[in-house]
């Protein structure tokens, strides 16, 4: 049985923790991270040293999960909307990955489908009105990313969850 790490970025919005909750619910033996809980922080500052210790929590998390041998299935996300981030992370975990298969996925959504995403949250009072424009903004950043591309503008979490499994079966029978 092998052994995935997956992580999964996008911008704010786009759904990103509850398709990895639902990817959580249909592998076996997963467990999730989400980077967002490493910064949930009042008032939430942006520092050289915050940024520091996030980076050092998502680093000993992933790895604690990776060596955990009751884990099959490593889920993480977070924005990582620039190349160097997604690839401190992976430097961060490296010398826990072993064999272990690693999945870089972007979850991209059209315009309107973040709009709306967002809405939802901004009605909810979950997140602030200029959340849209600083997501919506960032949207060209993924395209410069090597990285597996998801549209989801169209596909339920499930059904997004579902599209993840199956590329990641068809990378793994490749490499098998």
């Amino acid at each position: 049985m092998s052994k995935h790490c997956i992580l999964i970025n996008g911008t704010m919005g786009v759904g990103k923790t509850t398709v990895c909750k639902e990817l959580m619910q249909l592998l076996p033996a997963s467990v999730f991270l989400d980077g967002d809980w490493c910064w949930y922080s009042h008032p939430f500052t942006v520092t050289e040293q915050t940024k520091q210790v996030v980076m050092e929590n998502i680093g000993f998390m992933l790895q604690n999960f990776l060596k955990c041998p009751d884990y099959q299935n490593v889920i993480f996300c977070w924005v990582m909307d620039h190349p160097s981030i997604l690839d401190e992370v992976i430097s961060r975990i490296e010398s826990a990955l072993g064999d272990t298969s690693l999945f870089c996925i972007t979850l991209t959504a059209s315009p309107q489908a973040i709009r709306e995403h967002l809405q939802k949250d901004i009605d909810a009072q979950l997140r602030e009105e200029d959340i849209i424009e600083h997501s919506l903004a960032r949207l060209v950043l993924y395209d410069k990313l090597s990285t597996y591309k998801l549209d989801i503008s169209n596909l339920t979490p499930n059904q997004a969850a579902k599209a993840i499994i199956q590329f990641i079966a068809s990378k793994s029978q490749k490499t098998q």
